[in-house]
Protein backbone atom coordinates (compact mmCIF):
# COMPACT_ATOMS: atom_id res chain seq x y z
CA UNK A 1 0.00 0.00 0.00
CA UNK A 2 0.93 3.63 -0.82
CA UNK A 3 2.26 5.39 2.51
CA UNK A 4 0.15 8.29 2.03
CA UNK A 5 -3.40 5.99 1.38
CA UNK A 6 -3.39 4.36 4.90
CA UNK A 7 -6.37 5.04 6.97
CA UNK A 8 -7.22 4.63 10.25
CA UNK A 9 -10.16 5.68 12.74
CA UNK A 10 -10.36 7.55 15.44
CA UNK A 11 -13.17 7.75 18.13
CA UNK A 12 -13.48 10.23 20.24
CA UNK A 13 -14.89 9.15 23.23
CA UNK A 14 -17.87 10.35 25.34
CA UNK A 15 -15.57 12.55 27.96
CA UNK A 16 -13.86 13.96 24.85
CA UNK A 17 -16.90 15.08 23.47
CA UNK A 18 -18.62 16.50 26.96
CA UNK A 19 -15.35 18.08 27.96
CA UNK A 20 -15.99 20.06 24.42
CA UNK A 21 -12.02 18.53 23.16
CA UNK A 22 -13.92 17.72 19.73
CA UNK A 23 -12.66 20.68 18.10
CA UNK A 24 -8.76 20.60 19.60
CA UNK A 25 -8.48 17.16 18.55
CA UNK A 26 -9.48 17.80 14.69
CA UNK A 27 -7.31 20.58 15.17
CA UNK A 28 -4.41 18.47 16.18
CA UNK A 29 -4.71 16.21 13.21
CA UNK A 30 -5.46 18.28 10.72
CA UNK A 31 -2.20 20.51 12.00
CA UNK A 32 -0.33 17.21 11.36
CA UNK A 33 -1.01 16.85 7.92
CA UNK A 34 -3.35 14.17 8.23
CA UNK A 35 -6.77 14.39 6.67
CA UNK A 36 -10.25 13.77 8.04
CA UNK A 37 -12.05 12.24 5.10
CA UNK A 38 -15.57 10.88 7.30
CA UNK A 39 -16.44 12.59 10.07
CA UNK A 40 -19.70 12.02 12.33
CA UNK A 41 -20.93 12.41 15.40
CA UNK A 42 -23.27 9.21 16.68
CA UNK A 43 -24.27 7.79 19.58
CA UNK A 44 -23.90 4.28 19.78
CA UNK A 45 -25.90 0.97 21.26
CA UNK A 46 -24.41 -1.22 23.45
CA UNK A 47 -24.82 -3.71 20.39
CA UNK A 48 -22.98 -1.72 18.21
CA UNK A 49 -20.50 -0.89 20.31
CA UNK A 50 -20.06 -5.06 21.11
CA UNK A 51 -19.08 -5.16 17.24
CA UNK A 52 -16.10 -2.97 17.99
CA UNK A 53 -13.88 -4.55 20.18
CA UNK A 54 -12.33 -7.77 19.74
CA UNK A 55 -14.15 -10.63 21.14
CA UNK A 56 -11.08 -13.32 20.87
CA UNK A 57 -9.75 -15.10 23.68
CA UNK A 58 -6.04 -13.92 23.68
CA UNK A 59 -7.40 -10.09 23.27
CA UNK A 60 -9.82 -11.13 26.36
CA UNK A 61 -7.28 -12.76 28.08
CA UNK A 62 -4.35 -10.11 27.57
CA UNK A 63 -6.99 -6.96 28.83
CA UNK A 64 -7.09 -9.38 31.88
CA UNK A 65 -3.62 -9.68 32.47
CA UNK A 66 -3.13 -6.16 32.05
CA UNK A 67 -5.80 -5.67 34.75
CA UNK A 68 -4.45 -8.13 37.37
CA UNK A 69 -1.17 -6.65 37.16
CA UNK A 70 -2.63 -3.26 37.30
CA UNK A 71 -4.44 -4.72 40.97
CA UNK A 72 -0.85 -6.40 41.76
CA UNK A 73 0.89 -3.43 40.98
CA UNK A 74 -1.26 -1.07 43.72
CA UNK A 75 -1.59 -4.06 46.43
CA UNK A 76 -5.25 -4.86 45.68
CA UNK A 77 -6.51 -8.32 45.13
CA UNK A 78 -8.56 -9.14 42.14
CA UNK A 79 -10.49 -11.73 43.67
CA UNK A 80 -11.72 -9.66 46.76
CA UNK A 81 -12.40 -6.91 44.02
CA UNK A 82 -13.74 -8.57 41.19
CA UNK A 83 -14.53 -12.00 42.82
CA UNK A 84 -11.83 -14.06 40.48
CA UNK A 85 -8.21 -13.95 39.50
CA UNK A 86 -8.85 -15.72 36.03
CA UNK A 87 -7.34 -13.24 33.43
CA UNK A 88 -10.01 -14.35 31.00
CA UNK A 89 -13.08 -13.50 33.40
CA UNK A 90 -11.45 -10.09 34.65
CA UNK A 91 -11.01 -9.73 30.52
CA UNK A 92 -14.49 -10.30 30.19
CA UNK A 93 -15.61 -7.66 33.03
CA UNK A 94 -13.36 -4.86 31.60
CA UNK A 95 -14.63 -5.75 28.39
CA UNK A 96 -18.01 -4.95 29.50
CA UNK A 97 -16.81 -1.89 30.87
CA UNK A 98 -15.71 -0.52 28.25
CA UNK A 99 -18.93 -1.22 26.06
CA UNK A 100 -20.61 0.53 28.99
CA UNK A 101 -18.02 3.16 28.89
CA UNK A 102 -18.42 3.63 24.91
CA UNK A 103 -22.00 4.17 25.26
CA UNK A 104 -22.56 6.34 27.82
CA UNK A 105 -22.48 9.30 25.39
CA UNK A 106 -22.64 10.27 21.96
CA UNK A 107 -18.67 9.63 20.36
CA UNK A 108 -17.33 11.36 17.11
CA UNK A 109 -16.03 8.60 14.56
CA UNK A 110 -13.46 9.90 12.37
CA UNK A 111 -11.99 8.24 9.26
CA UNK A 112 -8.05 9.89 8.48
CA UNK A 113 -5.79 9.15 6.07
CA UNK A 114 -2.28 10.23 5.31
CA UNK A 115 1.45 9.19 5.11
CA UNK A 116 1.29 6.37 7.74
CA UNK A 117 -1.78 8.05 9.17
CA UNK A 118 -2.16 4.90 12.31
CA UNK A 119 1.26 5.57 13.67
CA UNK A 120 1.27 9.25 13.03
CA UNK A 121 -2.34 9.18 14.82
CA UNK A 122 -1.49 6.87 17.62
CA UNK A 123 1.91 9.34 18.57
CA UNK A 124 -0.72 12.14 18.64
CA UNK A 125 -3.17 10.24 21.02
CA UNK A 126 -0.12 9.10 23.58
CA UNK A 127 -0.43 6.29 25.77
CA UNK A 128 -3.87 4.39 26.75
CA UNK A 129 -2.49 5.27 30.36
CA UNK A 130 -3.00 9.29 30.77
CA UNK A 131 0.14 8.96 33.66
CA UNK A 132 2.24 7.38 30.83
CA UNK A 133 1.41 9.80 27.95
CA UNK A 134 3.96 12.09 27.11
CA UNK A 135 2.79 16.01 27.30
CA UNK A 136 1.94 16.91 24.04
CA UNK A 137 -0.29 14.26 23.24
CA UNK A 138 -3.72 14.49 23.39
CA UNK A 139 -4.00 12.32 26.29
CA UNK A 140 -1.23 13.59 28.33
CA UNK A 141 -2.77 17.25 28.02
CA UNK A 142 -6.39 16.51 28.81
CA UNK A 143 -6.73 13.14 30.58
CA UNK A 144 -6.03 12.23 33.95
CA UNK A 145 -7.85 9.54 35.11
CA UNK A 146 -5.46 5.45 36.03
CA UNK A 147 -6.03 2.55 35.46
CA UNK A 148 -6.22 1.81 39.29
CA UNK A 149 -9.32 4.23 39.66
CA UNK A 150 -10.85 2.78 36.90
CA UNK A 151 -10.66 -0.67 37.89
CA UNK A 152 -11.75 0.33 41.40
CA UNK A 153 -14.92 1.92 39.68
CA UNK A 154 -15.76 -0.83 37.63
CA UNK A 155 -15.28 1.20 34.67
CA UNK A 156 -13.35 1.98 31.42
CA UNK A 157 -10.57 4.24 31.45
CA UNK A 158 -11.56 8.02 30.75
CA UNK A 159 -9.25 8.42 28.19
CA UNK A 160 -10.82 11.12 26.08
CA UNK A 161 -10.08 9.19 22.50
CA UNK A 162 -9.44 5.41 21.02
CA UNK A 163 -7.04 5.40 17.80
CA UNK A 164 -6.53 2.04 16.14
CA UNK A 165 -3.69 0.15 16.63
CA UNK A 166 -2.54 -1.67 14.30
CA UNK A 167 -3.29 -1.97 10.20
CA UNK A 168 -5.73 -4.93 11.05
CA UNK A 169 -7.38 -3.34 13.63
CA UNK A 170 -8.06 -0.20 11.28
CA UNK A 171 -9.57 -2.11 8.36
CA UNK A 172 -11.86 -4.19 11.17
CA UNK A 173 -12.98 -0.51 12.48
CA UNK A 174 -13.00 1.10 9.44
CA UNK A 175 -15.66 -1.48 7.70
CA UNK A 176 -17.60 -1.59 11.44
CA UNK A 177 -18.05 2.37 11.74
CA UNK A 178 -18.39 3.27 8.31
CA UNK A 179 -19.92 2.55 4.87
CA UNK A 180 -18.10 3.57 1.36
CA UNK A 181 -20.29 6.33 0.38
CA UNK A 182 -19.57 7.58 4.18
CA UNK A 183 -15.89 8.34 3.20
CA UNK A 184 -15.16 11.65 1.19
CA UNK A 185 -11.30 11.75 -0.37
CA UNK A 186 -10.10 15.09 -1.32
CA UNK A 187 -6.42 17.20 -1.92
CA UNK A 188 -5.38 19.27 0.76
CA UNK A 189 -4.03 21.79 -1.00
CA UNK A 190 -0.76 21.79 0.62
CA UNK A 191 -0.17 18.01 -0.68
CA UNK A 192 1.96 19.61 -3.21
CA UNK A 193 4.12 21.11 -1.13
CA UNK A 194 4.20 18.31 1.69
CA UNK A 195 4.71 15.59 -0.22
Amino acid sequence: MEPKEEKTIVLIKPDGVKRGLVGEIVSRIEKRGLKIIALEMVWATKEQVDGHYPKDVKWIKRVGEKTMATYDKYGFDPVEELGTDDAEEIGKKVRGWLIDYLTSGPVVKMVIKGIHAIDMVRKLVGNTVPALAEMGTIRGDFSVDSPIAANKGKRGIHNIIHASENFDEAEHELNFWFSPEEIHDYDRAEDDIMF
